[in-house]
């Protein structure tokens, strides 16, 4: 009976019920064993709210269908957290027929017609991105089909397009949770519920014997607009004041805080140790009808503008900003060329309108744009044939009193110059109105068009400015956004110079190359569009570098360090992680090259003779005791050579000391493995004719090599033959005295 029990489902909700019902679940299981694990047609429902019928067998065993299933007025939640809902397919999180209830007397107003009804409640089914099945205006059940579960229902504001004429008052929500606890009793509908009645039908009974009688008052008063909490706006705090309330941007527009989530009622609890990750959208610009960001609006949107605007004329000067180099782009046209550009532009703007899945939105978005380059044609190309325009960052004097001296004839001459300039100041600021993101598309972070029409305009001298970065940054996030890197370097370059703030443009492309690296650099095609802009080629090996560092791909990182000139981080990664493993592998020749590297900058590295001096000491003796005729060190006798294996000996000694435990067991057992090898050779040329004192002196050297106690113990052996053989030597003598 407990197996039985424990295979049910959980529901003890007032007004609830399953279909079969819990008692009809404990009969089919008791005479069909594993019933639970696969029951059709299983439904959940509350009475007067609605029900919901799964199309394919469910396994209920277990399921608290209190906290999974919820009905709400006009509304059905399955799985309210999202960290509780499984995969779809699995649990209840499936294909299902729901019915809601709707209070139809609510929702219709009382000039119009029930099919409008019909027509609101199908377009919000259609909205929602599921089936519409039927809708009945007696009963007021909405049926439709789901493929799986998130919130569905007849949400607040299908209901304010309803109920627009009726809207005196608020309207009396039955549907409050209850404030207590899980045992509070709705009498509305849980009283029904235990006299076994249907509490819509028990309402509809009542209407119509008292048809005068209102609704019940809500006992509250109307909110006021005026709230007795803070507001815990964290995230604007933030964002005004900086990190000291812990907020701050990450890439690709994710802005991360420990507030409420932007856009949450005002009773979400903040707790201290939860941390908000949100992302800003800025790609809707290049998203379709089904909100997906489509390649062909990325092509024809953002590339081609681009690839235009990069054809026209530029002019590129290298100059130095502090230690760094940078070759700032500026646009180069004249007003002759408007005509040209604004045809250019309208022509691809035309051939976005082609592209499918287009909303109305955007596409009246995209008329607008065409209609700006014609007016900007129009006011900047065409009066300028007649004369009538002349550049407003024009500084030729005698031009400027010849136009002023018709106008304000009875003005003193030398305040002409300031007139001019105020003129100037007035006419920038009415243009400067269209540089607002709301002024050609409602996006109000979409400023990818705009910018163009700003190049454009001060290319050709009608307006001059440098307090529009905001216009240049917005652009920016919406490439980055897109995995644009190299364009957003290309945009950046155009950022006009200012002397409060001479390291923008450095501190922009590094914090692009640092913290896109990923992207960036795998795209060969991105990657040479940053070199061929002029970027310093030492910023691009230090971003990747970091970025194999942080990926632990150590060789990468290791190379890309020597390339952007980090000796002594490279050093540290030769040392620790990279040359025992090329030592074990035998690719002698790789660690010469990478240690020779780094040998003429080895006084910009702290101990460079405890580390890749090391392998070239080892090199070059290794060669030396072997007989390298080439080799750049010649050691004749023995007492040389064993000067030179006691200094390599005690370098290894000291770098182990040093290092102590930052070296890795296969990084000690190479140390082991050379101080081996080079004692060895070193004991191999002790029979050379030499006095015992150096052949002594040699054994010395090997017995303070850090190699293992087995080799050791063997030259002990040879130490000891050569003591005994000495011995015999000298008692041989003193038999033949």
């Amino acid at each position: 009976m407990r197996e039985t029990e424990a295979s049910l489902p959980i529901l003890h909700s007032p007004g609830y019920y399953t279909k079969p019902s819990l008692e009809e679940l404990v009969a089919q299981e008791l005479l069909d064993p594993g019933y639970c694990t696969r029951v059709p047609n299983f439904t959940v429902g509350r009475l007067g709210y609605g029900s919901v019928r799964f199309l394919e067998k469910t396994d209920v065993r277990g399921l608290d269908l209190d906290q999974i299933v919820k009905f709400y007025k006009h509304e059905i939640v399955v799985y309210s957290d999202e960290n509780d809902k499984p995969a779809v397919g699995q649990g209840l999180n499936k294909a299902a027929e729901v019915v809601l209830v709707l209070d139809t007397e609510l929702l219709k107003s009382k000039d119009r017609k029930d099919d409008f009804l019909v027509k609101k409640v199908k377009q919000s089914t259609e909205r929602q991105g599921e089936k519409f099945i039927s809708f009945d205006l007696t009963t007021g059940e909405w049926k439709f089909l789901v493929d799986h579960f998130s919130r569905f229902g007849f949400g607040e504001d299908d209901e304010e397009d309803i109920v627009m004429d009726d809207a005196d008052g608020e309207m009396y929500d039955d549907d409050k949770e209850p404030s207590t606890n899980m045992n509070g009793i709705e009498l509305s509908h849980s009283l029904p519920a235990h006299l076994r009645l249907d509490p819509v039908k028990m309402r509809e009974m009542r209407l119509l014997m008292s048809p005068h009688e209102e609704e019940p008052e809500e006992l509250s008063h109307k909110a006021s607009i005026m709230s007795t909490n803070y507001a815990r706006n964290i995230v604007d705090a933030g964002l005004f004041m900086g990190k000291s309330f812990r907020v701050g941007w990450g890439p690709n527009g994710i802005l991360v805080h420990s507030g409420a989530p932007v856009g949450s009622g005002s009773e979400y609890k903040v707790l201290s140790s939860v941390v908000s990750l949100e992302k800003v959208a800025f790609d809707n610009f290049v998203r379709d009808e089904n909100n997906k960001v489509s390649e062909e609006l990325v092509e024809s949107a953002l590339m081609s503008p681009l690839n235009f605007h990069k054809e026209i004329n530029h002019v590129k000067e290298e100059v130095r900003i502090g230690p760094c180099k940078l070759k700032p782009l500026k646009l180069e046209a004249n007003c002759s060329m408007l005509s040209d550009i604004s045809h250019g532009y309208c022509d691809i703007i035309e051939r976005q309108l082609t592209v499918p899945g287009l909303s109305s939105t955007t596409r009246l978005g995209l008329t607008h744009q065409v209609m700006t380059w014609e007016l900007i044609r129009v006011l900047f190309f065409d009066r300028k044939q007649k004369g009538q325009v002349e550049s407003l960052g024009a500084d030729n004097e005698e031009d400027m009193m010849q136009d002023m001296k018709e106008v304000y004839q009875d003005v003193n001459q030398e305040a002409l110059p300031l007139m001019r300039r105020a003129d100037e100041e007035r006419e920038f600021s009415f243009l400067k109105a269209m540089f607002s993101a709301f002024s050609s598309t409602p996006d109000p972070l979409d400023y990818h068009m705009i910018w163009h029409q700003r190049a454009v305009l001060e290319a050709v001298g009608v307006i001059k400015s440098n307090d529009l970065h905001v216009l240049d940054m917005g652009f920016v996030s919406q490439l980055l956004s897109l995995g644009k890197c190299h364009w957003a370097i290309y945009v950046v370059l155009h950022l006009p110079f200012r002397e409060d703030c001479q390291f923008l443009h450095v501190n922009l492309i590094r914090e692009i190359l640092f913290q896109y690296c990923e992207i960036w650099s795998s795209d060969e095609s991105q990657q040479q569009f940053i070199e061929d802009l002029g970027i310093s080629s030492e910023w691009i090996h230090e971003a990747l570098a970091i970025y194999y560092n942080y990926n632990g791909d150590l060789p990468k990182a290791l190379e890309h360090f020597l390339q952007c000139a980090n000796w002594q981080k490279a050093h540290t990664i030769f040392v620790t992680s990279v040359a025992h493993s090329l030592f074990l592998q035998a690719k002698h020749s790789e660690i010469w090259r990478i240690a020779t590297s780094m040998e003429d900058h080895k006084s910009e590295i702290e101990n460079w003779e405890l580390g890749g001096g090391i392998y070239i000491s080892y090199y070059l003796m290794r060669n030396s005791l072997q007989g390298d005729t080439n080799a750049m060190t010649q050691l004749d006798s023995l007492q040389s050579k064993n000067a030179a294996c006691q200094e390599f000996v005690s370098q290894l000694n000291a770098s182990l000391a040093v290092r102590d435990r930052k070296l890795p067991v296969d990084a000690r057992l190479v140390y082991s493995k050379m101080g081996g090898e080079i004692c060895d050779l070193l004991l191999s040329a002790v029979g050379e004719g030499a006095s015992r004192d150096e052949q002594f002196s040699c054994f010395d050297t090997a017995f303070s090599a850090p190699v293992p106690e087995d080799v050791r113990s063997g030259h002990l052996q040879d130490a000891v033959y050569l003591f005994t053989s000495f011995l015999s030597e000298i008692a041989t003598k003193f038999q033949k005295i």
